[in-house]
C-alpha cells in the first residue's frame, strides 16, 4: 500500500483481467512497463477495456506514488499478425456504455503521465489503429501490417472525439485517404506520411522500442508532473471530445 492508501504494485509479471483469463501481461524490465496483449485478435470489448484501463493505473500508480521522480516509459504491443483489430462490434452497436468506456481508455493512453511507444508486431486496424495513434511514438514492422480506419466499408461513423485524435495526429490529405478510402498504410508509406516513427523488421520491432523507450524515460524523471500536464494541454480538445458520452450522439450517428 503506497501514498494515501494506494495500492502499489510490486510483484510482476500481472496477468489481466486475472490468472484465470490472462488476455495480456504487464511486465516491468528495469525503467520499462510492456503491455503485452495477446488475446485472438486482441480486440475491444468490456472485459478488454477494463483490463487495459487496470493495467495503465497499475503503471500510473507506481509513478507518482514513487519518493522521487523515477525513469520510466510504456510499451505495448501484441501477437503475432495482429496489433488490434479493432472494437468488438455486438458492444459498439447493442451497448452505447461500451463506447464511454473505450473512450477512456483512448483518453487515458493520449495524456499518459510517462513516455508511450506502441510497438505494432502486426496490423492496427479501426479501434486498433486509433488506440496506436495515442500513444506518443509508434515503430511498426516493416515486412507485414497494415494501419487503416475502414469504417466507411461499414457504415460506421466515427464521433467527435476518434476524428479529432486523427485530425491532430495526421495531415489534411492522409486523414481524408484514411477516413473517406479506408485506405491500408503498410509501413513504408506510413513511415514516409508521418503515421509511424520507425520501421523495423518483425524480429526487432519490441528491441527497438525497448530501446527507444529507455532513451524516452529519463523525461519522465525530468519532467515529472509537467509530462503529463503538457499533454493534457496539448490534446485538451481532443478529451474534450473524447468526453462526450456515446449515447447523445447515437441519433445523429
Amino acid at each position: 500500500m503506497g501514498l494515501d492508501g494506494i495500492h502499489v504494485q510490486s510483484e510482476f509479471p500481472v496477468q489481466l483481467p486475472s490468472k484465470e483469463d490472462p488476455q495480456m501481461t504487464l511486465s516491468r524490465e528495469g525503467s520499462l512497463f510492456i503491455l503485452h496483449w495477446h488475446h485472438k485478435d486482441n480486440r475491444f470489448n468490456v472485459v478488454s477495456c477494463k483490463a487495459l484501463l487496470e493495467a495503465l493505473q497499475i503503471v500510473e500508480n507506481i509513478y507518482i506514488t514513487a519518493d522521487e521522480p523515477e525513469e520510466m516509459a510504456l510499451i505495448t504491443t501484441g501477437d503475432g499478425k495482429i496489433f488490434s483489430n479493432g472494437l468488438e462490434l455486438i458492444y459498439a452497436a447493442a451497448y452505447p456504455p461500451f463506447m464511454d468506456l473505450y473512450f477512456s481508455v483512448l483518453k487515458k493512453m493520449l495524456t499518459f503521465c510517462i513516455p508511450t511507444i506502441a510497438a505494432l508486431n502486426g496490423h492496427a486496424f479501426a479501434g486498433g489503429c486509433l488506440f496506436a495513434m495515442t500513444h506518443d511514438y509508434r515503430v511498426m514492422r516493416s515486412d507485414r501490417g497494415f494501419l487503416c480506419m475502414n469504417e466507411v466499408e461499414f457504415a460506421a461513423p466515427l464521433s467527435p472525439g476518434m476524428s479529432a485524435v486523427l485530425q491532430y495526429k495526421l495531415t489534411p490529405v492522409v486523414y481524408r485517404d484514411m477516413v473517406l478510402r479506408a485506405h491500408r498504410f503498410p509501413a513504408k508509406e506510413a513511415l514516409e506520411k508521418g503515421i509511424v516513427d520507425h520501421i523495423v523488421p518483425e524480429n526487432e520491432v519490441l528491441p527497438f522500442a525497448k530501446e527507444l523507450g529507455n532513451k524516452l524515460a529519463p523525461l519522465a524523471k525530468s519532467g515529472s508532473v509537467a509530462y503529463k500536464q503538457l499533454k493534457d494541454q496539448m490534446y485538451s480538445e481532443i478529451v474534450e471530445r473524447l468526453g462526450q458520452p456515446y449515447h447523445r450522439l447515437a441519433a445523429r450517428m
